[in-house]
């Protein structure tokens, strides 16, 4: 029998709106994006101390909305090519978001969890595979601290004019070598698979088992839906694997300056923030309601069909 697919949550990082997140602004919003009908919410961390557990997850209680943690890599965050306090600080900075994510219900912490997010530098074949060395070797008490806290860490390839280091999902895969499975894999984007890879479906089928998040956005950085994306094609690839969890939408204010300039905003990319909210969302709601229809018919007409 032909086995439905399923019908995932769908979330909304509250970049999107504003940033950086903190307790005074999470009820009002978090109460704003169930309003507008998501399941789920992605809540950066961008500094220690802007989210509490407590606040967070009483917000969490009067919105029914399921949680995310992402972590932001600014400048000086990096686990590789620096010196150690600076490596120290960051592995302080990801377990910071790892206990805010356990404190909070949320399964998973994803990010570029490598380098901070607009470094990049020049890499030779030798000096990439000593540099993964050195990722894998400072990720690896991040690492442990997430197995403690029962909570999975998504690492996310960036695309190339946002890292040098991890731009695809075979990069990502070689690179964590030995920690793939040890509460850690892949975290996937659609807006940097849609510039890095060939086939965003089969990078999907590559990550595998592996994958623990996925973002979604248009190829523009806007609305998912309407834009060069294949989402049936990306949305098979996800059954294929086996992918049961939330689809986010990804994107960023334009009023913020600095987000704006860290993720290259220069233009708005709908009439207001909720406009693109609310038609991503939309967007995704009918495409799983097609395909399961779909889906449906197959079943029935095979299932109609006499046997031989």
């Amino acid at each position: 029998m032909r086995q439905e697919p399923p019908l995932r949550a769908i979330g909304v990082n509250t970049w999107v709106w504003t940033s950086p997140l903190t307790d005074r602004e999470l009820p009002t919003l978090l109460g704003h994006i169930a309003d507008l009908g998501f399941d789920a919410v992605e809540l950066p961390l961008e500094n220690p101390g802007d989210l509490t557990a407590s606040a967070v997850s009483a917000a969490l209680a009067q919105t029914g909305l399921t949680p995310f943690v992402v972590g932001a890599m600014a400048p000086g965050r990096d686990l590789v090519e620096t010196d150690a306090a600076q490596v120290r600080a960051t592995q302080d900075y990801l377990r910071e978001c790892i206990d805010l994510a356990a404190g909070t219900g949320a399964t998973s912490v994803c990010g570029p969890f490598y380098a901070a997010t607009g470094r990049v530098w020049r890499l030779s074949p030798e000096q990439r595979s000593a540099t993964y060395a050195q990722w894998q070797e400072n990720l690896a008490p991040v690492a442990e601290h997430a197995r403690t806290a029962g909570v999975r860490i998504g690492i996310e390839p960036l695309n190339r004019y946002e890292t040098s280091l991890i731009n695809t999902v075979d990069q990502a895969l070689t690179g964590l070598g030995d920690l793939l499975g040890q509460g850690v894999g892949l975290a996937l984007d659609t807006y940097h698979l849609n510039i890095e890879e060939r086939s965003s479906a089969d990078a999907v089928r590559r990550a595998a088992e592996h994958l623990v998040h996925v973002q979604v956005c248009g190829s523009d950085r806007g609305a998912p839906g309407g834009d060069q994306t294949d989402w049936p094609q990306l949305l098979a690839a996800l059954d294929e694997v086996g992918y049961a969890g939330p689809l986010n939408i990804e994107s960023f204010t334009a009023d913020n300056a600095s987000i704006a300039t860290a993720a290259s905003i220069w233009r708005p990319l709908a009439p207001t923030q909720d406009d693109l909210a609310t038609t991503g969302l939309a967007f995704l709601r009918s495409l799983a309601t097609s395909r399961q229809t779909t889906t449906s018919r197959q079943t029935t007409t095979t299932e109609g069909e006499p046997r031989a």
